[in-house]
């Protein structure tokens, strides 16, 4: 039977992802992520051995299924990874919620990347129903931490991409349903200010402000941005009163490079702005990393050919590209195990208040998804 034949149904599928959406799971909620992680067991015990992996460093724990296959432990074969995680804080449905409007639907997470993550169930459930056994044995490895770099979990992803022969990731597709072949590298940073404080009405001269030094700071940084390299300030934590000069101010912040040579530089800059001026201290510590992936390395490449055949079946022409944008794919493409990114659904607004996918496109990725599954050999 051709997996592009599959009974794969639209509205049964929408049916099924609402209670993934419904479910916001945000990163920093370990109970929120783990009652995420409970749906998606359930869903993958239609077949596969389901094994909870307790979560650690204060995140939720992850889920592994493996499929019943008479070469699982004897051969490598695929790995699909994904992150249940999403930026989205609790309440986020308040304001976006599921919500279907003709070929698009709304929700927190849904592009990035519950969808993906649920049609690559949907189709590895669906081979199980019509009787077809893949070519090779096929593991799905949910994760809870991506959205912050993956401290928790990149040792658990690697470990079990080197058991595999092809890692298959369902991160959001480009809108014109191309593949990521290779990804730039991102590195983050913990940034502190430690100024003197002081009593802001009655001796506010005596005082050194912690937030005022880091606003220049970051004006300092984000002009640093420039075509090899990019830096940007997302996060920052000051202050308990307004009548008082702050003390300290932390930070954190990003660079992104396409290739390990600009990021390097792009780290050692950053570090180098460490230091006192006008008396306070300005404290930069390097956080987790992603490294590059580099594009069209040889395996990749035969998946991707493969991919591209599908779709040229389904009824579109794959694009295969680099791009920024980290994901867990940078850990594996690094490992040079054949990796194929972007494999999720199409969409746009991921991490917004607009987050939507294309309703049409959740059979046109499980058909992706199940062909891919079932020609990889």
């Amino acid at each position: 039977m051709n997996p592009l034949a599959l009974p794969f149904d639209t509205d049964e599928m929408l049916a099924g992802l609402k209670p993934w959406i419904e479910c916001e799971s945000p990163t920093h909620d370990a109970a929120a992520v783990d009652r995420m992680m409970d749906m998606a067991a359930f869903a993958l015990a239609e077949g596969a051995t389901v094994e909870r992996i307790p979560g650690r460093m204060g995140f939720g724990g992850s889920v592994r299924a493996r499929f019943p296959h008479p070469d699982m432990g004897k051969k490598p074969g695929i790995l699909i990874v994904g992150h249940m995680d999403t930026v989205h804080p609790i309440g986020t449905l308040d304001v976006l919620p599921f919500k279907r409007e003709g070929d698009i639907c709304y929700g927190p997470g849904i592009m990035d990347m519950k969808g993906g993550n649920y049609v690559s169930v949907e189709a590895i459930r669906q081979l199980i129903r019509a009787g077809l056994q893949t070519p090779l044995p096929v593991t799905v490895l949910f994760t809870p931490d991506e959205e912050v770099g993956t401290p928790s979990t990149r040792s658990l992803i690697e470990a079990e991409a080197a058991r595999n022969k092809y890692v298959l990731v369902p991160e959001p597709a480009d809108q014109d349903g191309g593949a990521v072949i290779g990804r730039y590298a991102i590195a983050r940073f913990d940034l502190r200010t430690v100024g003197q404080p002081s009593h802001a009405g009655a001796r506010l001269a005596d005082g050194k402000s912690a937030i005022a030094a880091m606003a220049r700071k970051i004006i300092e940084i984000e002009d640093m941005t420039g075509p090899d390299c990019t830096f940007s300030v997302g996060v920052i934590h000051a202050g308990q009163w307004v009548n008082c000069v702050s003390s300290t101010c932390d930070a954190e912040a990003l660079t992104m490079a396409k290739t390990q040579e600009d990021l390097d530089r792009g780290v050692a800059r950053m570090m180098a702005l460490q230091g006192v001026a006008n008396g306070v201290e300005f404290q930069v510590t390097r956080g987790v990393t992603r490294p590059v992936w580099e594009p069209n390395q040889s395996g990749t490449m035969a998946i991707f050919d493969v991919a591209r055949s599908i779709a040229k079946e389904i009824g579109f022409d794959m694009k295969g590209r680099s791009q920024g944008g980290g994901s867990d794919g940078n850990f594996t493409g690094y490992m040079g195990i054949p990796t194929l990114d972007s494999l999720g659904v199409r969409g746009n607004g991921l991490h917004t208040l607009t987050e939507h996918i294309e309703v049409s496109s959740l059979v046109e990725r499980a058909q992706l998804m199940a062909g891919l599954l079932m020609r990889l050999d």
